[in-house]
């Protein structure tokens, strides 16, 4: 069964209750996703998957001080694993 379809206020309400820092932190992670595809020998473009480190980089310390330390630090080592991917795929 089908979700309901939601009215303009129930949509407007649900828009207000959302936190900028839930959405910085999904782009981040859908961003992180395309990177990886991107770096796949199947699926390789590098321009594609620079732009998306890049974007990662840029939204990353905007989130600091709004989700936990860990995540933080967990998301840094994220952009080091994908930059090192990025480099082992410039190569090959």
């Amino acid at each position: 069964m089908s979700e309901p379809e939601l009215s303009p206020e129930q949509l407007i309400e649900q828009i207000k209750q959302l936190r900028v820092a839930d959405l910085v932190l999904s782009t981040v992670t859908t961003l992180a996703q395309i990177a990886y595809a991107k770096l796949e020998e199947s699926s390789k473009d590098l321009e594609q998957a620079q732009l998306a480190i890049d974007s990662i980089q840029v939204l990353l310390p905007k989130l600091e001080g709004h989700v936990p330390a860990e995540l933080s630090r967990d998301l840094g080592q994220m952009v080091t694993s994908l930059q090192l991917a990025y480099a082992k795929a410039a190569t090959s």
